[in-house]
């Protein structure tokens, strides 16, 4: 499964809507899409969101979607 992870770049400051930025990586599931991202990063993460259908093929014309592998 292909999921979205919206995140902050750090814990610190407190989340803006500005600043929230998007990953895309393949997971068995959200959670371990989410436990990749927390033990790889220092990201605050704010949504995991699972891809599929229309919304993959939406996300996949982005110039932005570029699957993440750690």
């Amino acid at each position: 499964m292909i999921y979205k992870v919206l995140y902050q770049p750090d814990k610190i400051r407190n989340p803006r809507r500005e600043t929230t930025q998007t990953l895309y990586m393949e997971a068995e599931s959200a959670a371990a899409a989410r436990a990749a991202v927390e033990e790889h990063t220092d990201y605050n993460i704010e949504l995991v969101q699972e891809l599929n259908g229309n919304f993959l093929e939406y996300e996949q014309k982005s110039p932005n979607y570029k699957l993440t592998e750690f």
